[in-house]
């Protein structure tokens, strides 16, 4: 029986968009790639994490006992799965980089390249 998610990935059926328009991979490249037994294998390119200072700052946070980049993310973005923009804003690869030092200054901030912000 063939995995009817193998049968989509060969399909070449991720093409652009293959991510919706809020998701840190929108807008990346995907490639294929075979593997020595012949199996091709569908992998996004790699996403590097831009320059923080392409970032305007709106607010800061700072890091308190209890709290989580998800909820960060609702609070202060309205949507908790944006969690990433909260990453990319501070220069940080994984989402509890933002949280591990307590009294740490958070950049909250306008989506990459927006101008404005007070840049606190």
């Amino acid at each position: 029986m063939t995995d009817p998610l193998k049968a989509f990935m060969q399909a070449n059926a991720l093409t652009a968009p293959a991510f919706a328009p809020d998701s840190r991979y929108h807008g990346l490249d995907t490639a294929q790639w075979t593997r020595p037994d012949g199996e091709l294998v569908s992998y996004v390119r790699r996403r590097f994490i831009p320059p923080p200072e392409n970032f305007a700052t709106l607010h800061t946070h700072r890091v308190a006992e209890g709290d989580r980049p998800d909820n960060l993310a609702a609070t202060y973005l309205g949507d908790p799965q944006q969690y990433w923009r909260l990453c990319d804003g501070n220069g940080v690869m994984r989402a509890d980089e933002l949280i591990e030092t307590l009294g740490r200054r958070l950049r909250i901030t306008l989506p990459e390249g927006v101008p404005g912000g007070t840049d606190v």
